[in-house]
């Protein structure tokens, strides 16, 4: 929710960026009935540089992410989408606590290697977050090793490596 002021009766009016629909270029205010110009932008630094009475509205990115398994002589290439929620990656076993199985020859890879977590931002948009899920041999993070109880934030084409196996992620 952002806060807005009409220009034209100055009244505050708090508006939900997830539910501003596609196209939208005015609105009318509920006090005064007069028309409200908006613009929606795609990024902040574009919001910083309205002028005038328009009012500018940051649109809701919601994108699901991606993991990609890179293909190696042990793991062929698989991909996951990661929806909202909590997913614990590993590889492929009969007894697994594991939703997002890998099927790979990799046996330094855990059974239960990585915890992913997807949940929505204040402005509804998703956060993906890593954090080692207790395994034998740790889990590294674009070249760095995950310290125990340390979570991280994904960012797009970020590489993870679990085991000898590296993962790619991607917005």
């Amino acid at each position: 929710m952002i806060s807005i002021k009409c220009p034209h009766c100055n009244v505050g009016l708090k508006v939900d960026e997830g539910k501003i629909p596609e196209g939208l270029d005015s609105f009318k205010c509920p006090k005064c009935k007069e028309e409200i110009p908006v613009s929606l932008v795609e990024n902040k630094k574009a919001a910083l540089s309205s002028t005038g009475n328009t009012v500018v509205l940051q649109k809701v990115i919601k994108k699901n992410g991606k993991l990609t398994v890179i293909s190696d002589e042990d793991t062929a290439e698989q991909v996951f989408t990661l929806q909202e929620g909590i997913f614990i990656v590993g590889r492929k076993a009969s007894v697994s606590n594991a939703n997002i199985c890998i099927e790979t020859n990799d046996k330094s890879m855990s059974r239960n290697h990585l915890k992913i977590e997807v949940k929505k931002d204040a402005h509804g948009n998703l956060i993906h977050t890593i954090s080692d899920n207790h395994s034998k041999n740790r889990t590294m993070y674009n070249g760095k090793y995950v310290e125990d109880g340390e979570v991280l934030v994904l960012k797009n084409n970020d590489e993870i490596v679990i085991g000898r196996t590296a993962l790619r992620f991607n917005e």
